[in-house]
Protein backbone atom coordinates (compact mmCIF):
# COMPACT_ATOMS: atom_id res chain seq x y z
CA UNK A 1 0.00 0.00 0.00
CA UNK A 2 2.41 2.68 0.80
CA UNK A 3 4.35 2.04 -2.60
CA UNK A 4 1.17 3.08 -4.54
CA UNK A 5 1.03 6.58 -2.45
CA UNK A 6 4.52 7.00 -2.90
CA UNK A 7 4.27 6.63 -6.62
CA UNK A 8 1.28 8.70 -6.38
CA UNK A 9 3.17 11.25 -4.45
CA UNK A 10 6.05 11.47 -7.17
CA UNK A 11 3.63 11.76 -9.78
CA UNK A 12 2.52 14.95 -8.70
CA UNK A 13 6.08 16.52 -8.14
CA UNK A 14 7.25 19.25 -9.85
CA UNK A 15 10.74 18.63 -11.95
CA UNK A 16 10.26 22.28 -12.95
CA UNK A 17 9.71 23.49 -9.27
CA UNK A 18 12.79 21.49 -7.78
CA UNK A 19 14.97 22.63 -10.58
CA UNK A 20 14.35 26.14 -9.67
CA UNK A 21 14.85 25.01 -5.92
CA UNK A 22 18.20 22.88 -6.63
CA UNK A 23 19.70 26.33 -8.47
CA UNK A 24 19.04 28.46 -5.18
CA UNK A 25 20.23 25.61 -2.48
CA UNK A 26 21.79 22.24 -4.23
CA UNK A 27 24.03 23.32 -6.92
CA UNK A 28 26.76 24.75 -5.00
CA UNK A 29 27.99 20.97 -4.30
CA UNK A 30 25.72 18.60 -6.03
CA UNK A 31 26.29 20.48 -9.10
CA UNK A 32 23.28 22.45 -11.98
CA UNK A 33 23.36 19.34 -13.82
CA UNK A 34 23.43 17.07 -10.49
CA UNK A 35 26.67 16.21 -10.76
CA UNK A 36 28.73 16.74 -7.77
CA UNK A 37 31.29 19.88 -7.69
CA UNK A 38 32.72 18.66 -4.30
CA UNK A 39 34.20 14.93 -4.08
CA UNK A 40 32.79 14.29 -0.83
CA UNK A 41 29.01 15.54 -2.23
CA UNK A 42 27.50 12.18 -4.02
CA UNK A 43 26.02 12.94 -8.17
CA UNK A 44 22.48 13.56 -7.80
CA UNK A 45 21.35 13.46 -11.65
CA UNK A 46 19.86 10.07 -12.43
CA UNK A 47 19.01 9.06 -9.14
CA UNK A 48 15.90 6.77 -8.16
CA UNK A 49 13.13 9.50 -6.68
CA UNK A 50 11.89 7.64 -4.20
CA UNK A 51 15.41 6.71 -2.89
CA UNK A 52 16.60 10.85 -3.12
CA UNK A 53 13.07 11.81 -1.40
CA UNK A 54 13.72 8.86 1.52
CA UNK A 55 17.12 10.43 1.94
CA UNK A 56 16.16 13.68 1.96
CA UNK A 57 13.59 12.85 4.67
CA UNK A 58 15.81 10.76 6.88
CA UNK A 59 18.02 13.92 6.96
CA UNK A 60 14.97 16.12 7.90
CA UNK A 61 14.29 13.82 11.08
CA UNK A 62 17.78 13.66 12.26
CA UNK A 63 17.44 9.34 11.31
CA UNK A 64 20.42 10.24 8.65
CA UNK A 65 23.46 12.65 9.59
CA UNK A 66 25.28 15.31 7.92
CA UNK A 67 26.37 18.49 8.75
CA UNK A 68 25.12 20.23 6.50
CA UNK A 69 22.20 18.62 4.77
CA UNK A 70 20.84 18.48 8.64
CA UNK A 71 20.58 22.10 8.08
CA UNK A 72 19.54 21.94 4.72
CA UNK A 73 17.10 19.57 4.81
CA UNK A 74 15.33 21.14 8.32
CA UNK A 75 13.51 23.94 6.11
CA UNK A 76 12.63 21.79 2.99
CA UNK A 77 8.64 21.00 2.88
CA UNK A 78 7.35 17.54 1.89
CA UNK A 79 7.14 19.49 -1.33
CA UNK A 80 10.18 20.63 -1.54
CA UNK A 81 11.41 17.16 -0.94
CA UNK A 82 9.10 15.70 -4.00
CA UNK A 83 10.06 18.78 -6.77
CA UNK A 84 13.89 18.19 -5.48
CA UNK A 85 13.47 14.29 -5.91
CA UNK A 86 11.37 14.79 -9.50
CA UNK A 87 13.81 17.58 -10.42
CA UNK A 88 17.30 15.29 -10.20
CA UNK A 89 15.88 12.09 -11.03
CA UNK A 90 14.88 13.10 -14.25
CA UNK A 91 18.34 14.15 -15.48
CA UNK A 92 19.55 11.32 -17.88
CA UNK A 93 22.76 9.99 -17.33
CA UNK A 94 24.93 8.26 -19.72
CA UNK A 95 27.04 5.62 -18.89
CA UNK A 96 29.92 4.07 -20.45
CA UNK A 97 31.79 1.11 -20.09
CA UNK A 98 35.56 1.90 -19.85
Amino acid sequence: MSLVFASVAATAADAGAGRKLAAAQCNLCHGANGVATMAEAPNLAGQNEIYLAQQLRNFRSGKRTHEVMGVIAKSLSDADVDNLSSWFSSIKVQVEQP
